[in-house]
C-alpha cells in the first residue's frame, strides 16, 4: 500500500514529539477560506533581518474538509 506520509511529515512529527524543540506554536489561520488553526514552527533566520519565519507544519480539520482513507472511505 502506498502512503501520503512524506519524509518531511515524519521529520515534523518527530520534532514535535521528541521534546527537543520549543519553537512550535498554534497559529490561527484560514484554510480554503474556512477558519482553522495550524501547528507552526517559528524561526528567526540570520538572513531574515530580525523577522520571524512562520512555517506551517499541519492544519486543523475544517467543517468542509472531507478526509478519506486510500479506499475513499470517510475517516
Amino acid at each position: 500500500m502506498s502512503t501520503n506520509i512524506r519524509r518531511d511529515h515524519v521529520s515534523a512529527f518527530e520534532a514535535l514529539t521528541s521534546g527537543r524543540f520549543e519553537n512550535f506554536a498554534l497559529f490561527s489561520c484560514f484554510v480554503d477560506g474556512a477558519p482553522a488553526s495550524a501547528i507552526v514552527a517559528v524561526t528567526a533566520p540570520e538572513d531574515a533581518g530580525g523577522e520571524y519565519v512562520i512555517t506551517p507544519l499541519f492544519v486543523s480539520v475544517t467543517d468542509t474538509m472531507v478526509v478519506t482513507d486510500h479506499g475513499g472511505r470517510p475517516a
